[in-house]
């Protein structure tokens, strides 16, 4: 699950990688009811559902070399308790890198 670039950035409690290679790519897309380019483009915009960023993290864990359950603890922990626009950066990282492979800065 390695081939598309990662977003790698401090987490929780350590850095880590956040990656969505195809197939999880699909997955998204099937879990949202939206195509990924939808979905960055609500995201960029801040509309987006609650259950959308979850999934964004999540997968972009499993994609990064998390297991499923570990991925499923770290977005308990460190996500939903938080304010949204706290872990919005994950979640646009993630599709960034995956859409134009790397993150977009203020200066682009």
């Amino acid at each position: 699950m390695n081939e598309a670039p990662a977003f790698r950035t401090f987490f929780g409690d350590a850095e880590r990688d956040f990656r969505l290679p195809a197939e999880l790519v699909l997955e998204l897309e099937r879990v949202t009811g939206a195509g990924i380019a939808g979905l960055y483009r609500r995201f960029a915009s801040l509309d987006f559902r609650h259950a959308e960023l979850l999934a964004v993290i999540r997968l972009g864990l499993i994609g990064g070399g998390e297991t499923p359950q570990t991925a499923a603890d770290l977005v308990a922990a460190y996500v939903t308790p938080r304010p949204i626009m706290e872990v919005l950066p994950f979640a646009l990282g993630t599709l960034e890198m995956r859409l134009f492979g790397k993150v977009q800065s203020d200066d682009e």
